[in-house]
């Protein structure tokens, strides 16, 4: 009875651990209340204790005054490919690189 109860234990842990690293690129995902575009990305300001077993974070964009805090699963890491073409886009607008 005493391995069922760590096996649970050693199970919420795991489900508690934060999958997004401070200042890790990711998207909001798209809600009905909320419209989020792909070319919207936020930076991981800080990593919040979990909220009903879902890891929470402080996140902004730099087009923003102000941070945001939202569960892991309203966020999507930003794919490398996104970044590239964000950057490109960045050294073809104000030509650096």
């Amino acid at each position: 009875m005493n391995s069922s109860i760590s096996t649970r234990r050693r199970a919420r842990q795991e489900d508690r651990r934060h999958h997004f690293a401070l200042g890790q690129a990711v998207h909001m995902k798209g809600s009905f209340q909320m419209l989020s575009s792909d070319s919207d990305v936020y930076h991981v300001t800080a990593v919040l204790p979990a909220k009903d077993g879902i890891p929470q974070y402080r996140i902004r964009n730099d087009d923003e005054r102000h941070e945001r805090v939202t569960t892991e699963d309203h966020l999507r890491p930003v794919q490398e490919t996104d970044q590239s073409q964000q950057s490109s886009l960045l050294e073809r607008t104000f030509r650096h690189g």
